[in-house]
């Protein structure tokens, strides 16, 4: 492992030259689909730089995900403004045996909501507020994203019916990860049969956009100016449900959960509709979400929890699938 830190820091080292950020030795925060590094502008400031994940994304996705979060922050949103390099790329180019994309974007001030696994530490009082203004900046970001125009050549993932459910979705197909045991194998092959038909009994009439598709707790950070939404790496065209439901499922197993869920409908419906009718199939997205999770951990078998994960991923998913 640590030769692979070495070769990512020199990796970042040489990326901070487009950005004439010589002199310094950046910081390695978090390595997992991309690894990001602390950095110091030239009067000091704090900046994140990001080095993604070879082949996961184009260079026209990478792009497109910086110009929807430039777009939303010049319209209130609270989310990292991307930083042009030297020459005004906004996204540089690393050449190797595995090429690779850097981009730099400022420092969000603020820390997470919480941490995944671990309960939350806030009080009823503070987790309805906070939850609240959680809904309300989602349907402010799927309002801007509504009226945006888009530059040619966006480019994102589609979480839609085939990004979710059909033979090759965004996140792997989880029916059909190693490790599986053959009776949930069968279970999720079922499923997936049963769920392409009741997504398309409802898929024309529910709002479908853009959407950020990762809310999850840390990448909701609470400052001082308020909610602000971070790691946009997973942003693509969903129903907007994906969102809400990304955000909620989570927390399921919090004590306050049903408070939790009220908190955030009514804070996205104070900025948005969102229909009783739409808001019935909450439980269908819910178990989509779930499902994704099972294809993402089946891609990673080097991670050193790997089995564990994808026992409790299944285990949730047929939890839900009651619900359905």
């Amino acid at each position: 492992m640590s030769a692979i830190i070495d070769d990512l820091q020199a990796r970042a080292i040489r990326a901070m030259a487009a950005w004439d950020l010589q002199d310094q030795t950046p910081q390695l925060l978090k390595y997992r689909e991309n690894a990001v590094f602390k950095v110091r502008l030239a009067h000091g400031q704090k900046a994140a730089l990001r080095l993604h994940r070879p082949g996961y994304h184009s260079e026209w996705a990478l792009l497109s995900e910086l110009h929807w979060m430039d777009d939303l922050r010049r319209n209130g949103l609270r989310a990292p403004e991307p930083i042009a390099a030297s020459d005004g790329r906004l996204l540089i180019s690393l050449d190797g045996d595995e090429p690779q994309f850097a981009d730099l974007i400022d420092w969000v001030d603020g820390v997470p909501l919480g941490e995944s696994g671990a309960p939350l530490a806030q009080g009823a009082d503070e987790l309805e507020a906070l939850f609240h203004d959680i809904g309300a900046s989602m349907a402010r970001m799927h309002e801007i994203a509504d009226r945006w125009r888009r530059p040619a050549h966006f480019s994102r993932p589609q979480w839609d019916a085939n990004g979710l459910l059909g033979e090759q979705p965004v996140w792997g197909r989880f029916w059909d990860v190693a490790g599986l045991a053959e009776i949930d194998r069968r279970y999720l092959v079922a499923l997936r049969g049963q769920l392409r038909d009741r997504l398309a009994e409802v898929a024309e009439t529910l709002d479908f956009g853009l959407v950020h598709a990762d809310l999850v707790r840390e990448n909701v950070f609470i400052g001082a100016s308020g909610i602000a939404f971070i790691d946009f790496d997973d942003c693509g065209f969903g129903w907007r449900l994906f969102d809400i439901a990304t955000t909620l499922l989570r927390n399921r197993h919090e004590p306050l959960y049903q408070l939790i869920e009220a908190a955030l409908i009514h804070g996205y419906r104070s900025q948005k509709h969102l229909s009783d009718a739409d808001l019935a199939q909450l439980p269908l997205f819910l178990l989509l979400r779930s499902l994704t999770y099972i294809g993402w951990v089946g891609a990673r078998p080097e991670l050193p929890d790997s089995a564990e994960r994808l026992a409790r991923y299944v285990a949730e998913a047929r939890a839900l699938s009651d619900a359905v």
